[in-house]
């Protein structure tokens, strides 16, 4: 499929995802969604993949939802805005549980829904000219689709002030409050990732894969259910064929399988 609103590319098992509507700031319609859910799906198949980098073109990552769809959307049933709203809703799901890590490479402005995309990936590093905002409210909405994973990145307590002021932010804040996990200078930021990206594939797929289920799922179980999924999941691992290299070749003090040499 030839995709329209983003581009994509595989190198060294990596996934470089870029929005490409730069003339919008990559704002997002629905043609984004249905193409990044499409996308996803493949990429799902890539059993060599790694990671995954989502950036945007131009001077802007995501600047939220793109005002034509907005005043198509205006205008529609409230049977067709629920389509697309779970069609959005879906496509944060997807990305937050993706099998590999999403790291958000955030390299200029983040609104509204585009802030959605920063809080789902595992990772976002920031440049430090980026700017943040949950604005929605400035139109009378609410970062509804967005929310839940947002109130996981900073908590209640930052989501409630941010949510009803929609002040906007910069990179530095944004670090601050955990919405991204570091800022760095403008022309260090594909530096900085590419260093997250060494360190990502010295680790083990299937480990980085099951810390995440393990993250996410944790906290909503109370003791009866943590302790035997927690010690189902090490037991599983340390039998698996990569737990068993990755033991044996710190006891033999080499470099596991996984790492090229």
């Amino acid at each position: 499929m030839r995709y329209e609103t983003i581009k994509y590319k595989i190198v060294n098992n990596i996934a470089y995802v870029t929005f490409c509507r730069p003339e919008v700031h990559n704002a997002f319609n629905d043609t984004v969604i249905y193409e990044m859910t499409d996308l996803f799906d493949k990429l799902e198949a890539e059993k060599e993949l790694r990671a995954v980098v989502l950036t945007g073109e131009g001077k802007s990552f995501c600047a939220g939802a793109d005002l034509n769809w907005m005043k198509r959307v205006i205008t529609q049933s409230f049977e067709e805005n629920l389509k697309e709203s779970n069609a959005l809703a879906d496509l944060f799901a997807k990305i937050y549980s993706f099998r590999c890590p999403v790291i958000g490479k955030i390299n200029g402005a983040a609104i509204g829904g585009g802030v959605g995309f920063v809080s789902v990936c595992d990772i976002a590093i920031a440049a430090e000219s980026a700017v943040f905002s949950f604005s929605e409210v400035k139109i009378g909405l609410v970062p509804a689709c967005i929310g839940p994973y947002v109130v996981k990145k900073i908590g209640e307590g930052k989501a409630r002030e941010f949510f009803i002021t929609g002040e906007r932010m910069k990179a530095k804040k944004a670090y601050k409050i955990g919405l991204i996990n570091n800022y760095t200078d403008n022309d260090e930021l594909d530096k900085t990732v590419d260093e997250l990206l060494k360190m990502i594939k010295s680790s083990g797929p299937e480990a980085i894969s099951v810390a995440k289920k393990l993250v996410s799922s944790v906290p909503n179980m109370d003791e009866a259910e943590y302790k035997p999924f927690t010690a189902e999941m090490i037991a599983k691992l340390r039998i698996s064929d990569e737990g068993q290299e990755g033991m044996n070749a710190f006891l033999e003090k080499r470099k596991p399988g996984w790492v090229k040499k």
